[in-house]
């Protein structure tokens, strides 16, 4: 460091390279973060956060048909996979609502509050037995057997359809209207959740190997070319 700086005198020298460390930086750059790993993404123009950079990792085929496709095909609905004596969808409901309460025990959630819907941003009560709120696959169940599930075992079904990364608690109407709708064809109409709505689907289907149609593929990179900095999920919560 101190052959760079030949043109200060030495002991100049030695105080700029003192605060140089101090600073972390070397000579020449600046203190600001301008040369970081992601601004020199963003400048050379190639896709700088880990959500669009995966979404080039994804296979593109065509869509299949839907045919044999039975929600029986992923196993009983809620199985408890975790080992934790509760079924999938109280575990959601348990980790995605606010001011919880259970009936007889840890495991049946009774009663909450969806606070800020990721689909609606509104703010939706749960009762058991008289629910406005889903448990949604954030890759439907049916699309992913059109892109690929149709080959699995019965052992990745289940766990594909119990993945916490793969749920998330929604208002119940959105969630009909989505169907098994993909990134090419809905979005939230919460338009601030679509990037992290992408970013799961895209961890899923990458996680699970569940290919993506040209439209689709398209219709991320669109959304997440907004948000290039957004994370890729690596398991489940909102």
């Amino acid at each position: 460091m101190l052959g760079r700086l030949g043109g200060f005198g030495r002991g100049t020298a030695v105080a700029l390279a003192v605060l140089f460390a101090v600073a972390g930086c070397r000579p020449g750059e600046g203190g600001d973060g301008d040369s970081s790993a992601d601004g020199g993404a963003q400048r050379s123009g190639r896709p700088s956060g880990p959500a669009l950079s995966a979404v080039a990792s994804l296979t593109v085929k065509g869509r299949a048909p839907k045919t044999g496709y039975e929600r029986g095909a992923f196993g009983s609905s809620w199985v408890d996979t975790d080992d934790n004596g509760c079924g999938t969808r109280d575990d959601i409901l348990e980790r995605d609502l606010e001011r919880v309460r259970f009936r007889g025990g840890h495991c049946l959630v009774a009663s909450g509050t969806l606070d800020d819907d990721p689909y609606t941003g509104r703010s939706v009560r749960f009762v058991r037995g008289h629910s406005k709120v889903d448990i949604d696959h954030v890759v439907a169940l049916s699309d992913a057997w059109q892109k690929g599930a149709r080959q699995w075992d019965r052992d990745k079904r289940v766990a594909f359809a119990n993945d916490p990364l793969n749920l998330i608690a929604v208002d119940a109407s959105a969630n009909r209207r989505k169907g098994d709708g993909d990134a090419a064809t809905w979005l939230p109409p919460n338009t601030a959740y679509r990037c992290d709505y992408v970013a799961h689907q895209v961890a899923v289907k990458k996680k699970y190997g569940v290919w993506v149609t040209r439209a689709e593929r398209n219709a991320m990179t669109r959304v997440l070319g907004r948000c290039p900095d957004t994370a890729l999920p690596v398991r489940g919560g909102r």
